[in-house]
């Protein structure tokens, strides 16, 4: 896959950055990626071709230092591979496209519908099967429930209620929570890949075996036609452009019910990758207009383990235009 396309990977010390890199390299991709992330100290950084590091995505100056490095590296991609850079990434994209740069995110309304639980509870419930959601603790009406962060990200700050004075001692603590259904059945993830006109074009389903801090260590990829098309269904009823992970998770009946949607690649889409469906390859391919032609999936399982790099005082690496008296040797 060779290319002269700069892409930029954002969020580069998280899986899903680094998996993107991955990916990337994976295809043989012969252009340059250029990694950033809000700290210096990533692993992503020591695998791209280069890298900046760069505000948090809130910060006021975030975009504009992001707009000085777009136009420094002449990047063309932005990839969606971090949770927090797609929303100025949105709200930026024509802006981005006039200096040639596409971000493939979707529009900034779309992600609030993934964002906020309540508001993806309230759009999709009349369409999709999803678990009772609310934020009136006078409407839970059987324990156990979950409590979570409406606006949360992964896994943090979940917690089990399974009486009324859990209820009574979460609600002390915190008062931006969602109540919802608790799902004691499988989990599963799917990614799904659409054109940047909101098309779906494929699904990926999976087991998630194992998760920590939210995200799978250990996964079975496998096919089902129909847990595939109601995903694709989901993706396009919302507007998503490029991917998206999509978390499903079974009832006590075995009903498959809708957990929740991230606008973006998840940390565990390196298993789509192994399973022959490269997202970030086949990504490239849509913004340069060519033909897609889906690839077969196969059923594996994978396992996740961690791997380190050592940095070492005697020798230098640049990072941006930093320099980090260190260097890296993979073990």
């Amino acid at each position: 896959m060779p290319r002269s396309t700069t892409v930029l990977v954002p969020g580069a010390a998280a899986p899903a950055g680094i998996n993107t890199i991955k990916s990337l390299k994976m295809a043989g991709f012969g252009g340059k990626i250029l990694a950033t992330d809000s700290s210096s100290l990533c692993a992503g950084f020591l695998m791209a071709d280069a890298n900046e590091v760069i505000p948090e995505a809130d910060d006021h100056s975030f975009v504009d230092i992001l707009f000085k490095i777009v136009k420094m590296y002449q990047v063309e991609v932005l990839m969606p591979s971090s949770g927090f850079d797609i929303y100025p990434y949105s709200e930026n994209r024509k802006q981005l496209a006039e200096i040639g740069a596409e971000a493939i995110v979707s529009d900034r309304d779309k992600l609030e519908i993934c964002r906020d639980k309540m508001l993806t509870f309230q759009t999709l419930g009349n369409r999709f099967v999803l678990p009772f959601t609310t934020t009136t603790p006078d409407k839970i009406d059987s324990f156990p429930v979950l409590a979570k962060p409406r606006f949360g990200k992964g896994s943090r700050g979940i917690v089990k209620i399974d009486d009324e004075s859990d209820l009574r001692y979460i609600l002390s603590k915190r008062d931006d929570l969602v109540f919802q259904e608790y799902l004691p059945g499988t989990e599963y993830t799917v990614d799904v890949l659409s054109d940047l006109n909101g098309k779906p074009l494929m699904a990926v389903p999976r087991i998630r075996m194992q998760t920590r801090a939210g995200i799978s260590t250990k996964g079975r990829v496998l096919k089902d036609p129909s847990l595939e098309i109601n995903c694709m269904k989901i993706a396009e009823y919302i507007g998503i452009r490029g991917p998206c992970c999509i978390q499903m998770k079974e009832s006590g009946d075995g009903t498959l019910k809708l957990i929740e949607v991230n606008p973006r690649m998840g940390g565990g889409t390196i298993f789509t990758t192994l399973a022959g469906a490269n997202f970030p390859a086949l990504l490239l391919d849509i913004v340069e207009g060519k033909q897609i032609t889906l690839p077969t999936i196969s059923e594996i399982t994978v396992i996740r383990y961690f791997e380190e790099l050592v940095l070492r005082s005697e020798e230098t690496i640049h990072v941006g235009a930093n320099l980090l008296s260190k260097t890296h040797y993979p073990l």
